[in-house]
């Protein structure tokens, strides 16, 4: 199965990320998060994975700060949020990858080796 990663080509986090599956031949379609954010259904799955609503978010980006998500998530409804997401890849953090049993988001080099162990 090729994995879908949602990246943004700029990002020195995702650029490690791919560095990191090229390096163990590891098969992966690069997907431009900005223009072609994950789907509501993929939020959701990457959600119960997680567990916490706001992981999903990139808290450090100009687009989340700039929209005062930090204050107003704590009162938006868990469908608004993801909808918000879906509409704005800007706002989703990378990278963000889903597997069959697991979801990566963010490049933790110890997560990553076991979610790709051959």
């Amino acid at each position: 199965m090729t994995a879908r990663v949602y990246e943004y080509e700029k990002c020195s986090t995702c650029r490690q990320a791919l560095k990191f599956l090229d390096a163990r031949k590891i098969d992966y379609r690069r997907v431009p998060i900005v223009d072609q954010p994950p789907t509501l259904a993929e939020l959701k799955a990457m959600l119960g994975f997680v567990g916490d609503l706001k992981r999903l978010f990139n808290t450090s980006g100009v687009a989340y700060r700039e929209m005062g998500l930090g204050a107003k998530l704590k009162t938006m409804s868990q469908d608004s949020a993801l909808k918000l997401l879906a509409e704005n890849g800007r706002l989703v953090k990378r990278p963000f990858v889903l597997l069959k049993d697991r979801g990566l988001l963010g490049f933790k080099e110890e997560e990553w080796k076991t979610a790709f162990r051959s």
